[in-house]
This record gives structure tokens, C-alpha cells and sequence, in this order.
């Protein structure tokens, strides 16, 4: 990571003011290495064990309350993967949840002001303001929206936090218009789970859902096996497709994980495949 050891240096030196201007700088380019290093890593338990370090260091970037949105973007992002994925204590994980929204809150108030203090309006209003989002905005929505999901995810017995589940989605069906094409595949998956969390019966919309898994995948082709396990988990489970969530499990253990910017999901997706694949007797 090039500017790693710069931040780090001038973290340890008390972070003076000319320290913090570098590593302000640095900042954007330090979270796309640090990005870089995690995707591409098969050692998930590496990732675990060594995250919490790089958490602390985009603390520290965002310690004067006012990050750039490229750190709390990060942080954003960061902490939720972290929450969501390696943290098996409940408690904890809504710690850690709580502080991936908030930093995604900071990165869409920064990057669009008109954004700031969205969580607080009534959903027309939530709506409009999210719409007159553009492709500049992207990013920061991003974060906001991931940091959102890990929220909920976090504290899924919370009635208000399942409440804000409407405005996510509608953040995310304004990614599908100004996001980047490399966040497509992540947005469809999001918004495909999002519509399989219920039965028809009680509101779910099912075949939406899989729609959107199906253009994950058309987008995303066979490098990111994390979208087969959730439509596998999602929508095969939902519906009780038992061919369709065992091909789809097995087409992902028999893949090769070793893909450049997804080794880490993909490994990660395997683990699930094969507990997803053990359980299947007893779920169908």
C-alpha cells in the first residue's frame, strides 16, 4: 500500500499539522489500497484478526468530526464488512453497525450538504432529496447505503431500524441509475435480498428479488461468488427451490476463488456454500 506507511507515520507522531494535511491527501488513496489488500486476500481470518488496526487508523483520519467523504466512505465500508461478517457477539456487532451508519451518514452529509440529517425527513421528502442525487454523489450513497444495511443487519430485533428498510431500498434504486458499472453487481444483489427478506404472503416481493439476482449475476458473470450464495439463501430458501439453491451452492464451490477483487467474498462465499449445503436436507 504506497501511502500507508506515510498515514501511519504521522499517526504515530501525534498526527501535527503537517502530518494531518498529508494524511488528508493521502487519505483517498490510502483506502483504495487498503480496499485493494482486503478484496484480494484468502485468508479470511488474516482479515478478522488484522482489520480491527486499519478501523482505528481511519478513526484517527476522522477524528476531527469532519472526514472527507473518500474516509468516512471507507469507514463506512469498512466497519460494516467488519460488523456483519467477522464479529459473532450480537452486542458487539451493533456497536460496530451503529458506527458503519454513522460514518456513511457523515460521508453523504459531505458530499452532498442537502443530504445532511436524510434519517430525520418523512420518506417523500427522504425520496426527493435522494433523487436529485448525481453520478458524483455515487460514492458517498454507496457508503451510505452499505452502512445502512449493516445497521439493520445489526440490530435486527429493532423495530425502528427495520423501519428505515424503505429508504435503503430507495437509495439503492437511485444507485442503479448514477453508480458506477463496477458497483452494479453489488446493488442489484443488495436490492435482491431486500426484496426476498419476506414471503409474497406478507409483503415480500420474491420474483423482484430474483430479477435482481439475475442481473447481479448478468453483470458481475462468474467473478463474485457472493451473489449465487444469497440468491441460493435468499431467494432458492424463500421459495423453496431446492434445484435451484443446490446448483447454484454447487456452482460456487466447484469455481475457482482466486478471481482479482473478489478472492476475499469468494472465499468467504464457499464457506457459506458448503453450510448452506449441509443444512439443506433439514430446511427443504
Amino acid at each position: 500500500m504506497r501511502v500507508a506507511g506515510a498515514v501511519l507515520l504521522c499517526l504515530a507522531a501525534g498526527l501535527t499539522t503537517g502530518c494531518a494535511g498529508l494524511a488528508a491527501r493521502a487519505a483517498g488513496g490510502f483506502a483504495e489500497d487498503l480496499a485493494g489488500a482486503i478484496v484480494n486476500q484468502d485468508d479470511p481470518e488474516l482479515v478478522r484478526d488484522g482489520l480491527p488496526a486499519y478501523l482505528l487508523l481511519l478513526d484517527s483520519l476522522a477524528a476531527d468530526g469532519k472526514p472527507s467523504p473518500a474516509v468516512a466512505g471507507a469507514a463506512a465500508r469498512l466497519y460494516a464488512a467488519y460488523a456483519v461478517v467477522f464479529v459473532t457477539d450480537p452486542g458487539r456487532a451493533a456497536v460496530l453497525g451503529a458506527r458503519a451508519r454513522g460514518y456513511g451518514d457523515q460521508a453523504l452529509c459531505a458530499a452532498a450538504p442537502a443530504a445532511c440529517e436524510l434519517r430525520a425527513l418523512q420518506f417523500p421528502e427522504f425520496k426527493a432529496r435522494i433523487d436529485a442525487l448525481g453520478p458524483k454523489h455515487a460514492a458517498a450513497l454507496y457508503a451510505w447505503s452499505v452502512g445502512s444495511l449493516a445497521y439493520v443487519r445489526t440490530h435486527a430485533d429493532d423495530f425502528k431500524a427495520l423501519a428505515e428498510l424503505p429508504k435503503i431500498e430507495a437509495a439503492l434504486e437511485r444507485l442503479a441509475v448514477i453508480g458506477t458499472p463496477a458497483d452494479q453487481p453489488s446493488v442489484n444483489t443488495f436490492l435482491g435480498v431486500l426484496n426476498t427478506l419476506r414471503p409474497e404472503a406478507l409483503g415480500g416481493k420474491p420474483e423482484r428479488g430474483r430479477e435482481y439476482f439475475e442481473a447481479a449475476l448478468a453483470l458481475a458473470g462468474d467473478k463474485d461468488l457472493s451473489i449465487k450464495v444469497e440468491y441460493a439463501r435468499q431467494y432458492g430458501r424463500l421459495v423453496y427451490d431446492r434445484e435451484l439453491h443446490d446448483r447454484l451452492l454447487n456452482e460456487v464451490l466447484a469455481a475457482d476463488p482466486q478471481v482479482p477483487g473478489y478472492t476475499l467474498f469468494n472465499t468467504l462465499a464457499q464457506q457459506s456454500a458448503r453450510d448452506l449445503l449441509a443444512t439443506a436436507d433439514e430446511y427443504f
